[in-house]
Protein backbone atom coordinates (compact mmCIF):
# COMPACT_ATOMS: atom_id res chain seq x y z
CA UNK A 1 0.00 0.00 0.00
CA UNK A 2 1.01 3.61 -0.56
CA UNK A 3 -0.07 6.64 1.49
CA UNK A 4 -0.24 10.37 0.83
CA UNK A 5 -0.56 12.76 3.78
CA UNK A 6 -1.28 16.42 3.02
CA UNK A 7 -1.10 18.92 5.88
CA UNK A 8 -2.61 22.40 5.53
CA UNK A 9 -1.79 24.84 8.32
CA UNK A 10 -3.85 27.96 7.56
CA UNK A 11 -7.32 26.65 6.82
CA UNK A 12 -10.07 29.15 7.51
CA UNK A 13 -12.61 26.35 8.12
CA UNK A 14 -11.46 22.75 8.23
CA UNK A 15 -15.06 21.57 8.65
CA UNK A 16 -16.14 23.40 5.49
CA UNK A 17 -13.11 22.16 3.56
CA UNK A 18 -13.83 18.59 4.68
CA UNK A 19 -17.51 18.82 3.73
CA UNK A 20 -16.68 20.12 0.28
CA UNK A 21 -13.81 17.65 -0.17
CA UNK A 22 -16.06 14.72 0.71
CA UNK A 23 -18.15 15.19 -2.42
CA UNK A 24 -15.55 16.53 -4.87
CA UNK A 25 -12.48 14.59 -3.83
CA UNK A 26 -14.63 11.62 -2.91
CA UNK A 27 -15.86 11.43 -6.49
CA UNK A 28 -12.30 11.60 -7.86
CA UNK A 29 -11.03 8.93 -5.47
CA UNK A 30 -13.90 6.49 -5.96
CA UNK A 31 -13.15 6.50 -9.69
CA UNK A 32 -9.39 6.11 -9.19
CA UNK A 33 -7.86 2.66 -9.68
CA UNK A 34 -6.19 1.29 -6.57
CA UNK A 35 -8.05 3.58 -4.14
CA UNK A 36 -8.38 2.12 -0.62
CA UNK A 37 -9.39 4.87 1.83
CA UNK A 38 -9.47 8.61 2.55
CA UNK A 39 -9.51 10.48 5.85
CA UNK A 40 -9.64 14.16 6.83
CA UNK A 41 -8.88 15.34 10.34
CA UNK A 42 -9.19 18.68 12.07
CA UNK A 43 -5.97 19.31 13.96
CA UNK A 44 -7.30 22.52 15.53
CA UNK A 45 -6.19 26.11 15.01
CA UNK A 46 -6.55 25.99 11.22
CA UNK A 47 -4.69 22.71 10.70
CA UNK A 48 -6.31 20.22 8.37
CA UNK A 49 -4.80 16.88 7.39
CA UNK A 50 -5.90 14.64 4.53
CA UNK A 51 -4.76 11.01 4.21
CA UNK A 52 -5.20 8.91 1.08
CA UNK A 53 -4.32 5.24 0.90
CA UNK A 54 -3.87 3.36 -2.35
CA UNK A 55 -2.86 -0.08 -3.55
CA UNK A 56 0.42 1.19 -5.05
CA UNK A 57 2.56 4.26 -5.74
CA UNK A 58 1.49 4.68 -9.37
CA UNK A 59 -2.23 4.85 -8.61
CA UNK A 60 -1.58 7.12 -5.61
CA UNK A 61 0.46 9.57 -7.67
CA UNK A 62 -2.12 9.69 -10.45
CA UNK A 63 -4.95 10.38 -8.02
CA UNK A 64 -2.95 12.90 -5.98
CA UNK A 65 -2.39 15.04 -9.10
CA UNK A 66 -6.16 15.11 -9.75
CA UNK A 67 -6.91 15.89 -6.10
CA UNK A 68 -4.46 18.79 -6.00
CA UNK A 69 -6.01 20.21 -9.19
CA UNK A 70 -9.46 19.97 -7.57
CA UNK A 71 -8.26 21.70 -4.39
CA UNK A 72 -6.69 24.58 -6.33
CA UNK A 73 -9.78 25.02 -8.53
CA UNK A 74 -12.59 24.42 -6.04
CA UNK A 75 -11.32 25.25 -2.55
CA UNK A 76 -9.25 28.35 -3.36
CA UNK A 77 -11.62 30.59 -1.38
CA UNK A 78 -10.60 28.81 1.84
CA UNK A 79 -7.02 30.09 1.48
CA UNK A 80 -5.52 26.65 2.08
CA UNK A 81 -2.06 27.55 0.82
CA UNK A 82 0.41 24.91 -0.30
CA UNK A 83 0.25 21.71 1.73
CA UNK A 84 3.14 19.92 3.33
CA UNK A 85 3.09 16.54 1.56
CA UNK A 86 4.49 13.31 2.92
CA UNK A 87 4.16 10.14 0.88
CA UNK A 88 5.50 6.63 1.10
CA UNK A 89 4.99 2.91 1.32
CA UNK A 90 2.85 1.72 4.21
CA UNK A 91 5.04 -0.53 6.35
CA UNK A 92 2.54 -1.51 9.04
CA UNK A 93 -1.23 -1.75 8.79
CA UNK A 94 -3.47 -2.99 11.60
CA UNK A 95 -7.20 -3.09 12.07
CA UNK A 96 -9.37 -4.00 14.99
CA UNK A 97 -10.53 -7.59 15.28
CA UNK A 98 -13.88 -6.36 16.58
Amino acid sequence: MYMFVRKYTKVRSVADAARRAKSGIGHILRESPGFRSYYVLDGGEGVGVAVMIFKDRESANAANDKVLDFVKASLHDLDLGDPEIIAGEVLVSMESNA
